[in-house]
C-alpha cells in the first residue's frame, strides 16, 4: 500500500513516483485522497496524516494532497469541481467556516457533501520561551494596561478557531478585541516561526501542532481552553487562571457535491470503524484530541450552528 503526499501549487503535483497525484479517479479504485486545504505542518495536515496512517490497515490506499490558500477556501473550490467523486474528502473545521465568513468567495459548504465531524481539539495560549509573560495573569495585566501593545497571531482567519479564541479571551477580561492586532497565518506551520522570531508576541492556536515545541521548551503554554487540565500540556485552564473561557476547535470531513446515499454510507461506515479503532484512540490521546463524531443531518445542522456562532462572535467584536 502507498500512502503518498502531494503538494499542488498552480496545478502542479508531486506524489508517489509510480502514480501522478491527481484528484479524479473512478469509484472502486481502492484509492482515497484527503485534501489538506492549508500549508503542511498545521492541524488539518496533522489530522490527514494520522487518518491515513490509522486507516492504512484496510485494503485502500490513501493519499494526502496539500492545497493551501485563503484559509481553506482554495481547497473548497477544488472540492466543488469534483462532483460525484466518492474517493475524495477534504479535512476541514472551524477555520474554514471562519475563512468563508471573512473572505469573499463564490464557494459554500452547502454545495458539498458533509461527511462527519471527527474530533475536538483544545486551543492554547502560547508564548516563546524567552517571553516576559510568565503566566496567564501576566498576559491579562499587560493586555488590560495596553490593549494595542501586544500582537497576537493564529493559524486561522480571525473568524477561525485561533482568532475566535483570542476574541473570547479579550471579551472575558474586558478588553476591546479590535484594539489588539491579530495576524493570520496559513496554519500552524507558518505561525511557529512568527512566534519564535517575535513577529507576534502571543499565539492562540491548537495544542497538537505545538506538542514537540512545548516538550523541547522553545515555547510555553500560559493556558489551555478546556474545562479541565489536559495531560499533554503542563498549563492551567484559562478558567483556572481567572479568565472565564471554555472553547474547543473541531475537525471534520467534507466530500464533493453529488454523492449518492450509498456512497455516503461507505464513508459513514469507514468513519465509524475508525472511531471504534484502538489505534485511532491512541492518536486522539497522543495529540490531546477528543472523539466527537457527528454524521448525517446532525453534522449538517452543526455546521449551520457554527457558521452562526462565528458570525455573531465577529459582529460583537466589531462593535466592542
Amino acid at each position: 500500500m502507498c500512502v503518498s503526499v502531494a503538494v499542488l501549487v498552480g496545478g502542479a503535483a508531486a506524489g508517489c513516483a509510480t502514480e501522478p497525484a491527481v484528484f479524479a479517479g473512478p469509484s472502486g479504485n481502492e484509492r482515497v485522497r484527503f485534501v489538506v486545504p492549508s500549508d503542511a505542518g498545521g492541524g488539518y495536515d496533522l489530522t490527514a496524516r494520522n487518518l491515513t496512517q490509522t486507516l492504512s490497515n484496510d485494503d485502500t490506499d490513501y493519499d494526502v494532497v496539500v492545497l493551501p490558500g485563503s484559509g481553506g477556501v482554495v481547497g473548497l473550490g477544488r472540492l466543488d469541481l469534483e462532483v460525484g467523486n466518492p474517493d475524495l474528502a477534504m479535512v476541514m473545521g472551524l477555520g474554514l467556516i471562519g475563512a468563508l465568513e471573512t473572505t469573499p468567495s463564490a464557494h459554500s459548504i452547502s454545495e458539498t457533501t458533509p461527511l462527519a465531524r471527527l474530533l475536538e481539539e483544545p486551543e492554547a495560549v502560547l508564548v516563546p520561551a524567552n517571553s516576559p509573560l510568565r503566566t496567564m495573569s501576566d498576559l491579562v495585566d499587560a493586555w488590560r494596561a495596553d490593549p494595542s501593545g501586544l500582537t497576537f497571531g493564529g493559524g486561522s482567519a480571525e473568524g477561525g478557531p485561533d482568532g475566535v479564541f483570542r476574541i473570547l479571551l479579550a471579551r472575558a477580561i474586558g478588553v476591546d478585541p479590535s484594539a489588539s492586532s491579530y495576524r493570520q497565518y496559513e496554519g500552524g506551520g507558518q505561525l511557529l516561526p512568527a512566534l519564535l522570531t517575535g513577529d507576534v508576541d502571543v499565539a492562540t492556536t491548537g495544542v497538537s501542532e505545538y506538542l514537540d515545541q512545548l516538550t523541547a521548551g522553545t515555547v510555553r503554554a500560559l493556558a489551555v481552553s478546556t474545562d479541565a487540565r489536559i495531560p499533554v500540556v503542563d498549563a492551567p485552564t484559562a478558567r483556572e487562571a481567572g479568565v472565564d473561557v471554555v472553547f474547543a476547535n473541531w475537525r471534520g470531513l467534507l466530500a464533493p457535491p453529488g454523492l449518492s446515499p450509498d456512497q455516503i454510507a461507505v464513508w459513514t461506515d469507514r468513519i465509524r470503524t475508525l472511531d471504534d479503532s484502538p489505534a485511532w484512540h491512541d492518536v486522539l490521546t497522543r495529540n490531546g484530541w477528543r472523539s466527537a463524531v457527528l454524521t448525517g443531518d446532525d453534522f449538517s445542522e452543526f455546521l449551520g450552528e457554527q457558521a452562526s456562532f462565528v458570525s455573531e462572535t465577529l459582529s460583537v467584536s466589531s462593535h466592542s
